[in-house]
Protein backbone atom coordinates (compact mmCIF):
# COMPACT_ATOMS: atom_id res chain seq x y z
CA UNK A 1 0.00 0.00 0.00
CA UNK A 2 1.40 3.49 -0.79
CA UNK A 3 2.80 5.37 2.18
CA UNK A 4 0.23 8.19 1.92
CA UNK A 5 -2.68 5.76 1.97
CA UNK A 6 -1.16 3.90 4.92
CA UNK A 7 -0.68 7.15 6.81
CA UNK A 8 -4.27 8.16 6.19
CA UNK A 9 -5.58 4.84 7.47
CA UNK A 10 -3.80 5.42 10.78
CA UNK A 11 -5.47 8.83 11.13
CA UNK A 12 -9.09 7.77 10.62
CA UNK A 13 -10.73 6.92 13.93
CA UNK A 14 -13.83 4.86 14.59
CA UNK A 15 -15.81 6.33 17.49
CA UNK A 16 -18.40 4.12 19.23
CA UNK A 17 -21.93 5.61 19.12
CA UNK A 18 -22.01 6.04 22.90
CA UNK A 19 -18.72 7.96 22.82
CA UNK A 20 -20.04 10.17 19.98
CA UNK A 21 -23.17 11.00 21.95
CA UNK A 22 -21.08 11.81 25.04
CA UNK A 23 -18.80 14.06 22.98
CA UNK A 24 -21.77 15.98 21.55
CA UNK A 25 -23.35 16.41 25.00
CA UNK A 26 -20.05 17.58 26.51
CA UNK A 27 -19.68 20.03 23.63
CA UNK A 28 -23.14 21.41 24.39
CA UNK A 29 -22.01 22.11 27.96
CA UNK A 30 -18.83 23.71 26.59
CA UNK A 31 -20.84 26.10 24.43
CA UNK A 32 -22.95 27.10 27.44
CA UNK A 33 -19.95 27.49 29.74
CA UNK A 34 -21.19 24.76 32.08
CA UNK A 35 -19.02 22.48 34.25
CA UNK A 36 -17.82 19.35 32.49
CA UNK A 37 -17.92 21.00 29.11
CA UNK A 38 -15.32 20.02 26.54
CA UNK A 39 -14.87 21.20 22.98
CA UNK A 40 -15.64 18.28 20.67
CA UNK A 41 -12.60 16.88 18.90
CA UNK A 42 -13.99 14.77 16.07
CA UNK A 43 -11.00 15.20 13.79
CA UNK A 44 -10.48 12.26 11.43
CA UNK A 45 -13.47 10.42 12.90
CA UNK A 46 -15.47 8.15 10.60
CA UNK A 47 -18.96 9.69 10.69
CA UNK A 48 -20.18 8.47 7.30
CA UNK A 49 -24.02 8.39 7.15
CA UNK A 50 -24.38 9.39 10.81
CA UNK A 51 -27.53 11.27 11.91
CA UNK A 52 -26.59 14.64 13.43
CA UNK A 53 -29.70 16.59 12.41
CA UNK A 54 -30.11 19.79 14.42
CA UNK A 55 -27.08 19.10 16.61
CA UNK A 56 -25.04 22.12 17.76
CA UNK A 57 -21.38 21.53 16.95
CA UNK A 58 -20.41 25.18 16.62
CA UNK A 59 -16.63 25.63 17.03
CA UNK A 60 -16.07 21.84 17.01
CA UNK A 61 -12.95 20.35 15.43
CA UNK A 62 -13.96 18.13 12.49
CA UNK A 63 -10.68 18.32 10.61
CA UNK A 64 -10.48 15.52 8.06
CA UNK A 65 -13.69 13.91 9.36
CA UNK A 66 -15.57 11.52 7.12
CA UNK A 67 -19.13 12.79 6.84
CA UNK A 68 -20.11 11.33 3.50
CA UNK A 69 -23.89 10.90 3.36
CA UNK A 70 -24.27 12.32 6.88
CA UNK A 71 -27.62 13.81 7.95
CA UNK A 72 -26.78 17.35 9.08
CA UNK A 73 -29.93 19.27 8.13
CA UNK A 74 -30.53 22.13 10.56
CA UNK A 75 -27.21 21.46 12.32
CA UNK A 76 -25.28 24.38 13.81
CA UNK A 77 -21.64 24.31 12.77
CA UNK A 78 -20.77 27.99 12.95
CA UNK A 79 -17.01 28.62 13.23
CA UNK A 80 -16.34 24.87 13.19
CA UNK A 81 -13.15 23.50 11.65
CA UNK A 82 -14.00 21.26 8.70
CA UNK A 83 -10.62 21.47 7.04
CA UNK A 84 -10.28 18.58 4.60
CA UNK A 85 -13.59 17.01 5.71
CA UNK A 86 -15.40 14.64 3.36
CA UNK A 87 -19.00 15.88 3.06
CA UNK A 88 -19.91 14.20 -0.20
CA UNK A 89 -23.66 13.66 -0.60
CA UNK A 90 -24.27 15.00 2.92
CA UNK A 91 -27.67 16.52 3.76
CA UNK A 92 -26.86 20.04 4.98
CA UNK A 93 -30.19 21.70 4.21
CA UNK A 94 -30.68 24.73 6.43
CA UNK A 95 -27.41 24.08 8.27
CA UNK A 96 -25.52 26.98 9.85
CA UNK A 97 -21.91 27.00 8.69
CA UNK A 98 -21.03 30.68 9.02
CA UNK A 99 -17.30 31.46 9.17
CA UNK A 100 -16.28 27.79 9.00
CA UNK A 101 -12.81 26.75 7.93
CA UNK A 102 -13.74 24.43 5.07
CA UNK A 103 -10.50 24.61 3.13
CA UNK A 104 -10.03 21.42 1.20
CA UNK A 105 -13.46 20.08 2.18
CA UNK A 106 -15.22 17.96 -0.41
CA UNK A 107 -18.90 18.88 -0.90
CA UNK A 108 -19.46 16.98 -4.11
CA UNK A 109 -23.17 16.15 -4.42
CA UNK A 110 -24.02 17.63 -1.00
CA UNK A 111 -27.40 19.32 -0.46
CA UNK A 112 -26.78 22.81 0.95
CA UNK A 113 -30.17 24.32 0.11
CA UNK A 114 -30.89 27.20 2.47
CA UNK A 115 -27.63 26.68 4.36
CA UNK A 116 -25.69 29.65 5.74
CA UNK A 117 -22.05 29.52 4.61
CA UNK A 118 -21.41 33.25 4.85
CA UNK A 119 -17.77 34.09 5.45
CA UNK A 120 -16.64 30.48 4.94
CA UNK A 121 -13.20 29.63 3.61
CA UNK A 122 -13.80 27.09 0.84
CA UNK A 123 -10.44 27.37 -0.85
CA UNK A 124 -8.36 24.35 -1.74
CA UNK A 125 -6.24 22.78 0.96
CA UNK A 126 -4.21 19.70 1.74
CA UNK A 127 -3.44 17.73 4.88
CA UNK A 128 0.02 16.42 5.73
CA UNK A 129 1.24 13.94 8.34
CA UNK A 130 4.68 13.27 9.77
CA UNK A 131 6.23 10.00 8.63
CA UNK A 132 9.16 8.69 10.69
CA UNK A 133 11.00 7.55 7.57
CA UNK A 134 9.87 9.81 4.73
CA UNK A 135 9.08 13.03 6.63
CA UNK A 136 5.91 14.97 5.78
CA UNK A 137 3.47 13.12 3.54
CA UNK A 138 0.49 14.68 1.76
CA UNK A 139 -2.65 12.69 2.47
CA UNK A 140 -4.78 11.87 -0.54
CA UNK A 141 -8.49 12.52 -0.17
CA UNK A 142 -11.06 10.02 -1.39
CA UNK A 143 -12.15 12.75 -3.78
CA UNK A 144 -10.74 16.06 -5.00
CA UNK A 145 -10.46 18.74 -2.36
CA UNK A 146 -12.18 22.11 -2.26
CA UNK A 147 -14.96 21.13 -4.62
CA UNK A 148 -18.69 21.77 -4.88
CA UNK A 149 -19.21 19.72 -8.03
CA UNK A 150 -22.85 18.64 -8.44
CA UNK A 151 -23.73 20.14 -5.05
CA UNK A 152 -27.23 21.55 -4.54
CA UNK A 153 -27.05 24.94 -2.82
CA UNK A 154 -30.36 26.56 -3.77
CA UNK A 155 -30.90 29.71 -1.73
CA UNK A 156 -27.69 29.14 0.24
CA UNK A 157 -25.96 32.10 1.89
CA UNK A 158 -22.36 32.34 0.74
CA UNK A 159 -21.84 36.08 1.16
CA UNK A 160 -18.18 36.90 1.71
CA UNK A 161 -17.07 33.28 1.27
CA UNK A 162 -13.69 32.50 -0.26
CA UNK A 163 -13.66 29.79 -2.91
CA UNK A 164 -10.56 30.67 -4.88
CA UNK A 165 -9.99 28.30 -7.76
CA UNK A 166 -12.26 25.63 -6.31
CA UNK A 167 -14.62 23.46 -8.30
CA UNK A 168 -18.36 23.99 -8.61
CA UNK A 169 -18.98 22.33 -11.94
CA UNK A 170 -22.65 21.56 -12.60
CA UNK A 171 -23.51 22.81 -9.09
CA UNK A 172 -27.00 24.23 -8.49
CA UNK A 173 -26.64 27.68 -6.89
CA UNK A 174 -30.10 28.95 -7.86
CA UNK A 175 -31.05 32.06 -5.84
CA UNK A 176 -27.88 31.74 -3.75
CA UNK A 177 -26.46 34.81 -2.00
CA UNK A 178 -22.93 35.13 -3.37
CA UNK A 179 -22.42 38.83 -2.66
CA UNK A 180 -18.76 39.71 -2.34
CA UNK A 181 -17.69 36.08 -2.73
CA UNK A 182 -14.19 35.38 -4.03
CA UNK A 183 -14.44 33.11 -7.09
CA UNK A 184 -11.20 34.11 -8.75
CA UNK A 185 -10.23 31.39 -11.19
CA UNK A 186 -13.10 29.15 -10.03
CA UNK A 187 -14.39 26.45 -12.34
CA UNK A 188 -18.14 26.99 -12.59
CA UNK A 189 -18.74 25.49 -16.00
CA UNK A 190 -22.28 24.16 -16.47
CA UNK A 191 -23.26 25.48 -13.04
CA UNK A 192 -26.80 26.77 -12.47
CA UNK A 193 -26.70 30.30 -11.06
CA UNK A 194 -30.21 31.41 -11.99
CA UNK A 195 -31.27 34.29 -9.75
CA UNK A 196 -28.02 34.18 -7.79
CA UNK A 197 -26.79 37.45 -6.30
CA UNK A 198 -23.18 37.93 -7.40
CA UNK A 199 -23.01 41.62 -6.52
CA UNK A 200 -19.38 42.70 -5.96
CA UNK A 201 -18.21 39.10 -6.48
CA UNK A 202 -14.68 38.48 -7.73
CA UNK A 203 -15.05 36.40 -10.91
CA UNK A 204 -11.64 37.27 -12.31
CA UNK A 205 -10.59 34.52 -14.75
CA UNK A 206 -13.50 32.30 -13.61
CA UNK A 207 -14.73 29.63 -16.01
CA UNK A 208 -18.50 29.94 -16.50
CA UNK A 209 -18.63 28.08 -19.80
CA UNK A 210 -22.12 26.74 -20.39
CA UNK A 211 -23.39 28.07 -17.06
CA UNK A 212 -26.96 29.32 -16.64
CA UNK A 213 -27.15 32.81 -15.11
CA UNK A 214 -30.72 33.80 -15.93
CA UNK A 215 -31.76 36.78 -13.73
CA UNK A 216 -28.42 36.62 -11.91
CA UNK A 217 -27.19 39.87 -10.34
CA UNK A 218 -23.77 41.03 -11.52
CA UNK A 219 -23.81 44.58 -10.16
CA UNK A 220 -20.24 45.57 -9.31
CA UNK A 221 -18.87 42.08 -10.07
CA UNK A 222 -15.33 41.77 -11.45
CA UNK A 223 -15.69 39.68 -14.61
CA UNK A 224 -12.34 40.54 -16.18
CA UNK A 225 -10.96 37.47 -17.92
CA UNK A 226 -14.03 35.37 -17.06
CA UNK A 227 -15.27 32.94 -19.70
CA UNK A 228 -19.00 33.08 -20.46
CA UNK A 229 -18.88 31.03 -23.65
CA UNK A 230 -22.23 29.32 -24.18
CA UNK A 231 -23.59 30.75 -20.91
CA UNK A 232 -27.24 31.81 -20.59
CA UNK A 233 -27.18 35.48 -19.55
CA UNK A 234 -30.85 36.27 -20.17
CA UNK A 235 -32.26 38.99 -17.90
CA UNK A 236 -28.97 39.39 -16.05
CA UNK A 237 -29.13 42.40 -13.73
CA UNK A 238 -26.31 44.89 -14.07
CA UNK A 239 -25.80 48.37 -12.62
CA UNK A 240 -28.82 50.66 -13.21
CA UNK A 241 -28.58 53.89 -15.18
CA UNK A 242 -28.33 57.09 -13.08
CA UNK A 243 -31.73 58.35 -14.28
CA UNK A 244 -34.85 56.69 -15.69
CA UNK A 245 -37.24 58.39 -18.11
CA UNK A 246 -40.64 57.09 -19.18
CA UNK A 247 -42.11 58.81 -22.25
CA UNK A 248 -39.64 61.69 -21.77
CA UNK A 249 -40.74 62.22 -18.17
CA UNK A 250 -38.41 61.49 -15.21
CA UNK A 251 -39.57 58.50 -13.19
CA UNK A 252 -39.66 60.44 -9.93
CA UNK A 253 -42.10 62.95 -11.45
CA UNK A 254 -44.37 60.15 -12.67
CA UNK A 255 -44.51 58.70 -9.15
CA UNK A 256 -45.15 62.11 -7.63
CA UNK A 257 -48.11 62.55 -10.02
CA UNK A 258 -49.39 59.09 -9.07
CA UNK A 259 -49.07 59.83 -5.36
CA UNK A 260 -51.04 63.05 -5.87
CA UNK A 261 -53.70 61.04 -7.71
CA UNK A 262 -53.95 58.70 -4.70
CA UNK A 263 -54.02 61.38 -2.00
CA UNK A 264 -56.57 63.52 -3.90
CA UNK A 265 -58.76 60.46 -4.55
CA UNK A 266 -58.39 60.92 -8.32
CA UNK A 267 -59.11 64.64 -8.51
CA UNK A 268 -55.53 65.61 -9.32
CA UNK A 269 -52.43 63.91 -10.69
CA UNK A 270 -52.28 60.89 -13.00
CA UNK A 271 -52.39 57.16 -12.31
CA UNK A 272 -49.10 55.55 -13.36
CA UNK A 273 -49.04 52.64 -15.79
CA UNK A 274 -45.36 51.93 -16.31
CA UNK A 275 -44.51 48.31 -17.19
CA UNK A 276 -40.95 46.91 -17.08
CA UNK A 277 -39.40 50.00 -15.50
CA UNK A 278 -36.16 49.92 -13.45
CA UNK A 279 -36.89 51.72 -10.18
CA UNK A 280 -33.42 51.22 -8.69
CA UNK A 281 -32.08 54.73 -9.40
CA UNK A 282 -34.66 56.00 -6.85
CA UNK A 283 -33.10 53.70 -4.20
CA UNK A 284 -36.06 53.93 -1.83
CA UNK A 285 -39.83 54.29 -1.82
CA UNK A 286 -40.17 54.03 1.93
CA UNK A 287 -43.61 55.03 3.18
CA UNK A 288 -44.79 56.26 -0.24
CA UNK A 289 -48.52 56.15 -1.07
CA UNK A 290 -48.61 54.24 -4.36
CA UNK A 291 -51.90 52.37 -4.18
CA UNK A 292 -53.06 51.07 -7.55
CA UNK A 293 -49.65 51.48 -9.19
CA UNK A 294 -49.42 49.42 -12.39
CA UNK A 295 -45.81 48.33 -12.89
CA UNK A 296 -45.71 44.70 -14.07
CA UNK A 297 -42.20 43.44 -14.70
CA UNK A 298 -40.70 46.28 -12.67
CA UNK A 299 -37.18 46.02 -11.24
CA UNK A 300 -37.06 46.98 -7.56
CA UNK A 301 -34.16 44.73 -6.56
CA UNK A 302 -32.71 45.49 -3.12
CA UNK A 303 -34.73 48.69 -2.61
CA UNK A 304 -36.16 50.05 0.64
CA UNK A 305 -39.97 49.93 0.47
CA UNK A 306 -40.63 49.73 4.19
CA UNK A 307 -44.18 50.80 5.00
CA UNK A 308 -45.04 51.53 1.37
CA UNK A 309 -48.72 51.52 0.42
CA UNK A 310 -49.28 49.35 -2.64
CA UNK A 311 -52.88 48.25 -2.15
CA UNK A 312 -54.30 46.90 -5.40
CA UNK A 313 -51.00 47.45 -7.24
CA UNK A 314 -50.01 45.34 -10.25
CA UNK A 315 -46.47 44.03 -9.73
CA UNK A 316 -46.80 40.77 -11.65
CA UNK A 317 -43.40 39.30 -12.61
CA UNK A 318 -41.65 42.14 -10.78
CA UNK A 319 -38.12 41.71 -9.42
CA UNK A 320 -38.47 42.30 -5.68
CA UNK A 321 -35.53 40.19 -4.54
CA UNK A 322 -33.98 41.36 -1.29
CA UNK A 323 -36.46 44.23 -1.01
CA UNK A 324 -37.34 45.68 2.40
CA UNK A 325 -41.15 45.47 2.57
CA UNK A 326 -41.46 45.46 6.35
CA UNK A 327 -44.91 46.66 7.34
CA UNK A 328 -45.86 47.31 3.71
CA UNK A 329 -49.53 47.34 2.73
CA UNK A 330 -49.94 44.94 -0.18
CA UNK A 331 -53.60 44.10 0.29
CA UNK A 332 -55.17 43.12 -3.01
CA UNK A 333 -51.87 43.45 -4.88
CA UNK A 334 -51.24 41.38 -8.00
CA UNK A 335 -47.86 39.70 -7.52
CA UNK A 336 -48.29 36.70 -9.81
CA UNK A 337 -44.88 35.31 -10.79
CA UNK A 338 -43.05 37.99 -8.80
CA UNK A 339 -39.50 37.29 -7.60
CA UNK A 340 -39.32 37.86 -3.84
CA UNK A 341 -36.37 35.70 -2.80
CA UNK A 342 -34.81 36.98 0.44
CA UNK A 343 -37.37 39.80 0.64
CA UNK A 344 -38.33 41.09 4.10
CA UNK A 345 -42.13 41.01 4.37
CA UNK A 346 -42.26 40.83 8.16
CA UNK A 347 -45.41 42.48 9.46
CA UNK A 348 -46.65 43.14 5.93
CA UNK A 349 -50.36 43.26 5.09
CA UNK A 350 -51.14 40.62 2.49
CA UNK A 351 -54.79 40.04 3.27
CA UNK A 352 -57.84 40.91 1.15
CA UNK A 353 -58.63 44.50 0.15
CA UNK A 354 -62.25 45.57 0.60
CA UNK A 355 -63.43 47.27 -2.58
CA UNK A 356 -67.08 47.87 -1.69
CA UNK A 357 -69.37 46.35 0.88
CA UNK A 358 -69.25 42.57 0.45
CA UNK A 359 -66.58 42.60 -2.29
CA UNK A 360 -62.88 41.99 -1.71
CA UNK A 361 -59.75 41.75 -3.85
CA UNK A 362 -57.32 39.08 -2.67
CA UNK A 363 -53.55 39.42 -2.80
CA UNK A 364 -52.30 37.05 -5.50
CA UNK A 365 -48.82 35.54 -5.13
CA UNK A 366 -49.48 32.57 -7.39
CA UNK A 367 -46.27 31.21 -8.95
CA UNK A 368 -44.25 33.78 -7.00
CA UNK A 369 -40.78 32.87 -5.74
CA UNK A 370 -40.44 33.55 -2.02
CA UNK A 371 -37.34 31.45 -1.39
CA UNK A 372 -35.77 32.58 1.88
CA UNK A 373 -38.27 35.44 2.32
CA UNK A 374 -39.24 36.61 5.82
CA UNK A 375 -43.01 36.74 6.46
CA UNK A 376 -42.72 36.76 10.24
CA UNK A 377 -45.86 38.27 11.73
CA UNK A 378 -47.36 39.06 8.33
CA UNK A 379 -51.14 39.14 7.86
CA UNK A 380 -51.86 36.88 4.89
CA UNK A 381 -55.47 35.82 5.35
CA UNK A 382 -56.98 34.44 2.13
CA UNK A 383 -53.78 35.14 0.18
CA UNK A 384 -53.30 33.15 -3.04
CA UNK A 385 -50.03 31.18 -3.02
CA UNK A 386 -50.87 28.61 -5.67
CA UNK A 387 -47.65 27.03 -7.02
CA UNK A 388 -45.57 29.58 -5.08
CA UNK A 389 -42.06 28.63 -3.93
CA UNK A 390 -41.93 28.96 -0.14
CA UNK A 391 -38.66 27.07 0.35
CA UNK A 392 -36.85 28.22 3.52
CA UNK A 393 -39.46 30.94 3.99
CA UNK A 394 -39.83 32.26 7.56
CA UNK A 395 -43.51 32.06 8.53
CA UNK A 396 -43.43 32.37 12.31
CA UNK A 397 -46.57 34.19 13.42
CA UNK A 398 -47.79 34.60 9.84
CA UNK A 399 -51.59 34.45 9.62
CA UNK A 400 -52.44 32.14 6.72
CA UNK A 401 -56.08 31.60 7.61
CA UNK A 402 -58.06 30.43 4.55
CA UNK A 403 -55.02 30.97 2.31
CA UNK A 404 -54.65 29.02 -0.95
CA UNK A 405 -51.34 27.28 -0.34
CA UNK A 406 -48.97 25.36 -2.63
CA UNK A 407 -49.63 21.67 -3.01
CA UNK A 408 -47.77 19.70 -0.36
CA UNK A 409 -47.22 22.73 1.89
CA UNK A 410 -46.37 21.50 5.39
CA UNK A 411 -48.20 24.13 7.41
CA UNK A 412 -47.65 27.53 8.98
CA UNK A 413 -44.85 28.42 11.37
CA UNK A 414 -41.93 27.69 9.11
CA UNK A 415 -41.23 26.44 5.63
CA UNK A 416 -37.51 26.33 6.26
CA UNK A 417 -36.98 22.71 5.35
CA UNK A 418 -36.18 19.86 7.70
CA UNK A 419 -36.45 20.52 11.37
CA UNK A 420 -33.35 19.86 13.41
CA UNK A 421 -33.43 16.85 15.68
CA UNK A 422 -31.10 18.17 18.39
CA UNK A 423 -29.69 15.46 20.63
CA UNK A 424 -32.78 13.44 19.80
CA UNK A 425 -31.07 12.60 16.54
CA UNK A 426 -28.50 10.68 18.58
CA UNK A 427 -31.01 8.94 20.83
CA UNK A 428 -31.02 5.80 18.74
CA UNK A 429 -27.27 5.33 18.94
CA UNK A 430 -26.24 2.23 20.82
CA UNK A 431 -22.80 0.91 21.74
Amino acid sequence: MPAASSAQQTLIRHLPPRALKAAVEAHGRYLKGLPGGTRANLSYVDLDNVNLEGVDLSEADLTGARLSGALLSGARLNRATLYGADLRDADLRGAQLARCDMRGACLRGANLSGADLSGCDLREGVTATQDAVEGFKILAHRARRGELDYAVARGAKLAGAQMGAGFAQAADLTDADLTGVSLQGARLNRATLNGADLSRANLYNADLTGASLRRAVLVGADVVGASFEGADLAEVLRAPPPLIYVDDAPLHEILEAHELYVTSEGRDGTAARIPSVDFRPLRRLKGRRLSGLSAPGAILFGMDLQGVQLQGANLADADLRGVNLRGADLRGARLIGAHLSRADLSGAKLGPLTIVQGRVLRTDLSRATLRGADLTGASARRVRLIDADLTHCKLDGCDLTSAELPEGFGGAGSASGPEGGGLGALAGLTP
